[in-house]
């Protein structure tokens, strides 16, 4: 039997006999404060299929999604989901790193690596907002804007 038929049948088996127990009432899981772990999991686990073979790279963008966002999500489940109010960019961080990777693997498509550069420059520029010693980030992007429209050129 195939290596990812394997890890994924070992999934299946645990998270039947956990849910079965819970079923049961043989074994109480408190799935409110673990599921963020499943979420990375299941990430990791396409991250390694990618690794495993390197033919699917269909695996590595919801890989790093997942991994980013249940890194997220164990945070907000840690320490306060208030935090999600400042931590909202990194919604988009998931899929620039995603496309990033895709591209350091792929090398083919300059369209991944833009997606990237614009999803990853968003997402800090969305969560320099907040901090308060770099508030006056915007006028760099005012620049910008500036020399693009004034710029000469084909």
């Amino acid at each position: 039997m195939e290596t990812r038929y394997k890890g994924f049948g070992l999934a299946s088996i645990f998270l039947g006999i956990i849910f079965l127990l819970e079923n049961l009432g043989a074994y109480r899981f408190n799935f409110s404060t673990i599921w963020p772990v499943v979420v990375i999991l299941v990430g990791v686990s396409f991250l390694t299929a990618y690794f495993l073979n390197r033919r699917n790279t269909s695996f590595i963008i919801p890989g790093t999604i997942l991994v980013i966002y249940g890194l997220l999500f164990l945070y907000c489940t840690l320490f306060s989901w208030e935090a999600m109010q400042q931590l909202w960019p990194i919604f988009l961080l998931g899929p620039g790193l995603g496309f990033l990777f895709l591209y350091l693997t792929d090398r083919d498509g300059k369209s991944t690596l833009w997606a990237s550069l614009i999803l990853i420059i968003l997402t800090f520029l969305f969560a320099f907002r907040y901090v308060q010693y770099l508030k006056y980030w915007p006028v760099l992007l005012v620049l910008l804007g500036i020399v693009l429209v004034f710029k000469k050129g084909k």
